[in-house]
């Protein structure tokens, strides 16, 4: 055997090792644990519970003002004792077709949670609210601090009459 045959066999057999060691070493970087999060192209919702959206809406930060009735034309609101079923089942009918879109009952969305509004806020203040949200916006402390505690998400006006805002806000007082 040449020679030069036997030197090219050997430079054959030396790369040989150096590209099987550089195969393992690229092996062992890429199946390696990786630290660093990567970010892939798309949608991705993230769902991570971080708190009980019901407490939630429980613990405001607006403060209760019972006192307060808004700023429109409902005054000194009184519910009777029992709730007006005719009422309120027109009024969940109207709940359902114009306010769903931004609020639960239970939680958050877009606008507060409405279960145990009555709780928090005078009645007329929350017909006032639903009648007139953009008067409301402007003028009165709480409304202001609501918008600013959801995002400046703002309520949009419906063009409700008195009596579709009655039934609305008696249909709020089943939930």
């Amino acid at each position: 055997m040449p020679l030069t045959t036997i030197k090219a066999a050997q430079i054959d057999t030396q790369m040989k090792k150096i590209l099987v060691v550089f195969a393992l070493g690229g092996l062992i970087i890429g199946c390696g644990e990786s630290k660093k999060e990567e970010k892939k192209e798309g949608f991705e919702m993230n769902r991570a519970k971080t708190a009980d959206k019901a407490t939630e809406a429980q613990a405001e930060s607006v403060p209760v003002d019972m006192d307060n009735e808004g700023v429109g034309p409902f005054k000194n609101i009184s519910f009777d004792s029992d709730i007006d079923q005719e009422l309120a089942s027109a009024g969940e009918a109207k709940f359902n077709t114009i306010c769903t879109a931004c609020h639960m009952a239970e939680k958050r969305m877009i606008g507060p949670a409405l279960k145990g509004v009555y709780e928090r806020r005078n009645p007329a203040w929350v017909m006032n609210m639903i009648i007139g949200p953009d008067k409301m916006l402007k003028e009165d402390p709480i409304a202001k601090a609501l918008l600013k505690e959801h995002n400046n998400a703002i309520m949009l006006n419906q063009n409700l009459s008195e009596d579709e805002t009655r039934q609305v806000a008696e249909y709020l007082r089943t939930l």
